[in-house]
């Protein structure tokens, strides 16, 4: 996995997670960092959504839908969690350049 891969990966979260796709904004060698990816928009809060980057070019990068990077939280996976797998795409050029803008970071 490379940074601004995309990925499908089991997210846990208190008690629960599901399958969902990520994308990798650091690599480690143990530890892969991701941000959550997410179609649900609409029904968000003004404060959750200004947190949420709108990929322009979703099919370019191998979603199904229009999705959102979700930049509120950032997960530390193991390696057992995304070793061996394929990334199911990449983020465009023009997607990662107006990513890094809008990062506050």
């Amino acid at each position: 996995m490379e940074i601004f891969d995309i990925f499908i990966a089991y997210v846990a979260w208190e008690g629960s997670g599901k399958l969902r796709p990520v994308l990798v904004i650091e690599r480690q060698d143990t530890v892969l960092s991701v941000f959550n990816i997410t179609t649900r928009y609409d029904e968000k809060s003004e404060v959750i959504r200004s947190k949420y980057f709108k990929i322009n070019d979703w099919q370019q990068a191998g979603l199904d839908k229009p999705s959102y990077i979700d930049t509120a939280t950032i997960r530390n996976l193991p390696k057992v969690a995304w070793d061996g797998k394929t990334p199911i795409g990449k983020l465009t050029e023009a997607d990662k350049l107006r990513f890094l803008d809008f990062l506050p970071y």
